[in-house]
C-alpha cells in the first residue's frame, strides 16, 4: 500500500470524517439561510432562488465502502422511467416523508428501499453541508461507512443499477470536470466526474466536489 492508498483507509477516513463534518443530525437545517451552500448556484452566479423560497427537505448517503484494498462509494443509475432525473447518477436517498423523525433517519430508509442497504451496515461518520439544487432541493448529505457481509437488491421501480467508484478516483482533482449545457434556452454549468462508462454530474457531483472539499483539499 502506497502512501496515496493510506489517505483512502478505513481508519484515515474514520479520522477524517470526524473531525471537520457535523455529528449531529442538524437541527434547522432546512430553515436557515442558504447563501453559503454549496449548490447548482455555485457555478451559475445570478440564477440562484428568490429570497424566502421554500425548498423541499431531502436527504442521502453517501455510502463509503470498506475495502480492503482501497475504499469506493457505492452510487446508483436511476430508472429511465422516472419522471424526474430519470437514468441520472445519483445517492441512495430522497425526500423527506413526515414519518421520518430526522433526516438521517429518512437517508437510512430511502437507502434500504432503494438498494436493500440494511442500516446495520452503515456507520455514520457524519454529515456535509447541505446541498441546493436547481429543482427545488434542499439535499442534507449523510457520510456513512459501510462494513463489509451486506446484500443489495435494486429497487426495479427507482434504480436501473447498483454499481462502485473507486474514492480515490472521485478524491482527485484531475478527475473534477466542469461541463456545460443548455436547459430551457439558458446555458447553465455543473460540476462532473466521469469513470469508466459512467458520467457523474450535478448534485451528486457538486455533493461529492464538496466531500473532497471538507476531507482532503489541502
Amino acid at each position: 500500500m502506497t502512501a496515496q492508498d493510506d489517505i483512502f483507509t478505513a481508519a484515515e477516513i474514520r479520522t477524517r470524517a470526524r473531525n471537520v463534518l457535523a455529528q449531529d443530525d442538524p437541527a434547522g437545517v432546512f430553515a436557515r439561510n442558504g447563501d453559503q451552500m454549496p449548490s447548482d448556484f455555485e457555478l451559475n452566479p445570478g440564477t440562484k432562488y428568490a429570497s424566502g423560497a421554500v425548498l423541499k427537505p431531502a436527504a442521502v448517503l453517501v455510502p463509503i465502502i470498506n475495502k480492503t484494498s482501497h475504499a469506493s462509494v457505492l452510487l446508483t443509475q436511476r430508472s429511465q422511467h422516472l419522471p424526474t432525473h430519470a437514468g441520472q447518477v445519483s445517492f441512495p436517498g430522497g425526500k423527506i416523508d413526515a414519518q421520518d423523525k430526522t433526516p438521517l433517519e429518512a437517508a437510512l430508509r430511502e437507502t434500504e428501499e432503494e438498494v436493500g442497504l440494511a442500516r446495520d451496515f452503515v456507520e455514520i461518520l457524519g454529515f456535509l453541508d447541505p446541498y441546493e439544487t436547481g429543482t427545488g432541493y434542499r439535499i442534507l448529505p449523510v457520510v456513512g461507512l459501510i462494513e463489509p457481509g451486506f446484500t443489495l437488491q435494486a429497487e426495479p421501480g427507482e434504480v436501473d443499477e447498483i454499481f462502485e467508484v473507486p474514492l480515490a478516483h472521485l478524491m482527485s482533482p484531475e478527475n473534477h470536470e466542469i461541463h456545460a449545457r443548455t436547459f430551457s434556452g439558458v446555458e447553465r454549468r455543473f460540476h462532473a466526474m466521469a469513470y469508466e462508462n459512467r458520467f457523474i454530474w450535478g448534485a451528486t457531483a457538486g455533493i461529492l466536489k464538496n466531500l473532497y472539499n471538507r476531507l482532503y483539499r489541502v
